[in-house]
């Protein structure tokens, strides 16, 4: 986030609630538009720091006017690589993304994949 200043420190307990806290905080709720992922370079474990080792080409950018439902997907297609490395899952390593359950008992989103579109283009 370019409006955070040391985003780092919002890393701890998995980012929750603090993502969810951004998202809710009203000058960025009210302006909220589009949120766009960088997918063209994704890592699979080890964030936020790069490691190359678990790093691979997605080739691809999310899109989404939910940024909840953003971050939904970009866990799915990270769980996905990281079944395919034979590593744990997030929930296996107690690391799951939790503020993406905070974020959606807000009313901030979706996190549910169910109810989320994904359109290839």
């Amino acid at each position: 986030f370019g409006i955070i200043h040391n985003p780092n420190k919002f890393h701890d307990n998995n980012c929750d609630p603090f993502v969810a806290d951004v998202w809710e905080f009203p000058a960025v709720r009210r302006t909220f538009r589009l949120a766009i992922l960088d997918g063209i370079v994704a890592q699979a474990h080890g964030g936020p720091a790069f490691l190359p080792g678990y790093a691979w080409n997605f080739g691809g950018l999310l899109v989404s006017t939910d940024p909840v439902a953003i971050d939904k997907v970009a866990e799915s297609i990270i769980e996905k690589k990281r079944s395919e490395l034979r590593l744990p899952s997030l929930d296996e390593e107690k690391r799951p993304p939790r503020y993406l359950r905070t974020a959606a008992s807000r009313g901030l989103g979706s996190d549910n994949l169910d109810d989320i579109i994904i359109a290839r283009g």
